[in-house]
């Protein structure tokens, strides 16, 4: 399943990188990279999405390598902070 995200606000920079986000119809998604590993969970702590890097003790990532690894998209007009 692909999500268009409509709203990103950036909560944490490293260690881990992490997001509140929310999809163009409202569902909450919580965007995290540590350990190497990068989770997309929903609001009920339900993973949907789950990518490894390969570099165990990595913990920054910017938005638009997350959005690439983890098939997440922004819509045209995301409110990205």
């Amino acid at each position: 399943m692909t999500y268009t995200l409509g709203r990103v606000k950036q909560t944490c920079w490293v260690c881990p990188s992490q997001w509140d986000a929310w999809t163009v119809s409202g569902e909450y998604l919580y965007l995290r990279y540590r350990w190497g590993t990068g989770t997309v969970d929903d609001d009920n702590h339900n993973e949907l999405i789950r990518f490894e890097t390969g570099e165990p003790w990595d913990g920054a990532m910017d938005l638009d390598e997350f959005l690439t690894r983890s098939g997440l998209r922004l819509a045209d007009e995301a409110d990205v902070r």
